[in-house]
């Protein structure tokens, strides 16, 4: 996959502001609140599928390597062992797939789908991981409904309106990017 200047520098764009999503955040319980999903919705919305899963990719590796770009101001490899980081590793599909059904169908109407579809990707990768780590690594013993309550149900709310305010930010800066030929 050849990458242009102008892409390089878009996809650390994304990788940026989801760092910065994640020094945006609430820290309740063992998932903390954060804005990285909104910035991970719209890099799929904006720079597309390879480019957004690039950028969220580079986001996981520069964390593991050890800088804290992760929520809490946390980095290093063993943030693996945390049970909010299957959501993380959910960052690199969602934006994936937000970026492939945008590209397929560019309506706005899709925009929306797309954004909720993402934020559903982020917790199909985040539910189990956070389960199994608190059950068979931490050996907690939690109910599949409390790892439900406490890793989505008080974050649905919220991910709802990232989820809107992405799709809607989208909307709006899309066709001036294009026009200004950004993307």
């Amino acid at each position: 996959m050849k990458i242009s200047t102008k892409e390089m520098t878009l996809v650390a764009m994304f990788t940026g502001l989801t760092a910065i999503g994640a020094f945006i955040s609430l820290p309740i319980g063992e998932v903390p609140i954060s804005m990285q999903s909104l910035f991970v919705i719209l890099a799929g919305l904006i720079l597309g599928s390879k480019l957004a899963a690039l950028s969220q990719i580079l986001y996981i590796i520069l964390g593991l390597i050890g800088l804290p770009i992760f929520a809490g101001f946390t980095g290093g490899l063993s943030s693996i062992m945390k049970p909010s980081f299957g959501f993380i590793i959910g960052f690199v599909f969602a934006a994936y797939i937000v970026g492939k059904l945008t590209e397929l169908n560019k309506d706005k109407k899709m925009i929306y789908i797309a954004s909720f579809i993402g934020t559903f990707v982020i917790y199909l990768f985040g539910l189990p991981y956070m389960y199994y780590m608190i059950n068979i690594i931490m050996v907690k013993g939690l109910s599949l409904f409390t790892v439900l309550k406490i890793g989505c149900i008080i974050f649905l709310p919220g991910d709802i309106l990232k989820a809107l305010v992405s799709s809607v930010v989208a909307t709006q800066t899309i066709p001036i990017l294009r026009k200004s030929r950004l993307i």
